[in-house]
């Protein structure tokens, strides 16, 4: 897929300019919000737009960023383009994907089936996919490329760290940590974690040494911060020399960020794939390749 013109909005400018220069330069134009006092939302696109149109949307902060993409995708085909692609570096919604309660909705299917009813194509970074294997699965008919930043964690971590153990926090960033270790040959093992609760988590260590060693926490998302807490904390109890922290999406919502590193915690790295402070790691040459492949 070539894609003629990149849209994009304020608060992700940054980030398109860098994918805009990472696809060769690709012309790069803005869609205008404006908020009214009730909390409703207009979006003004350039007038006229050219077939083959990509859109960069992520969806941290995900309802009213969905919201903004339902207007703005039907509103773009109506302004001329044909073939509508959308790189999402944060699919959101996507870890609730199953009914642990009868008539709890699964999220991760409606969600994945209102977006491929909008686009033709999209690429995202590492969505927390558990129970599927694949975005196949829940987006009929959208053509989708699924990418993960874990080796671009373990770089990272490999420029600042000889010999570090990764840790995942719970098991199911399992997949995340084997990925950042698999070039440097690092140690890697995943603690066990026990949910009562959005902010109540229990973390048991993995049976492998941990005592002096520079350990790294790497997850594929950073939310309440609580499970990196209580793993961070169980580490430095169980005598690591430090603890750091990289993870893809950086969310740190409230003040988990500043109780992270009140626990211990050394230095947070994240992508850039959400904008926040930590974010160090560029993903503009990720999302390009992938747009390629597509």
């Amino acid at each position: 897929m070539t894609p003629d013109l990149l849209l994009a909005f304020d608060d992700e400018w940054a980030l398109a300019q860098r994918l805009a220069v990472a696809l060769g330069g690709l012309p790069l134009q803005r869609i205008e919000r404006h908020r009214f006092p009730d909390g409703e939302l207009k979006l003004r696109l350039p007038a006229a737009l050219p077939p083959r149109v990509l859109l960069l949307r992520g969806l941290h902060q995900p309802n009213d960023k969905l919201v903004e993409l339902l207007i703005a995708a039907p509103a773009a085909r109506e302004l001329g383009v044909q073939e509508l692609s959308l790189a999402c570096p944060y699919l959101a919604y996507m870890r609730q994907d199953m009914a642990f309660q009868p008539g709890e909705a699964v999220s991760q299917r409606h969600i994945a089936r209102l977006l491929a009813g909008q686009v033709d194509a999209l690429v995202t970074i590492d969505p927390h996919l558990h129970r599927i294997a694949s975005l196949d699965e829940v987006m009929p008919g959208c053509r989708q490329r699924a990418i993960s930043a874990a080796p671009a964690l373990g770089a990272w971590i490999a420029a600042r760290h000889e010999r570090p153990l990764l840790l995942g926090p719970d098991e199911e960033a399992l997949q995340w940590v084997a990925q950042a270790s698999l070039a440097h040959g690092f140690d890697h093992a995943a603690c066990t974690k026990q949910r009562f609760g959005d902010r109540d988590v229990r973390v048991m260590l993995p049976s492998v040494p941990v005592a002096g060693r520079a350990v790294v926490l790497v997850d594929d998302v950073a939310s309440t911060g609580r499970t990196l807490i209580e793993a961070a904390t169980a580490c430095l109890a169980a005598g690591a020399a430090t603890v750091d922290v990289a993870v893809t999406h950086a969310l740190f919502v409230g003040g988990s960020l500043a109780q992270l590193r009140a626990c211990g915690v050394r230095h947070v790295w994240s992508s850039d794939a959400v904008p926040h402070e930590t974010a160090v790691i560029p993903v503009a040459p990720l999302l390009a390749e992938a747009i390629r492949a597509l």
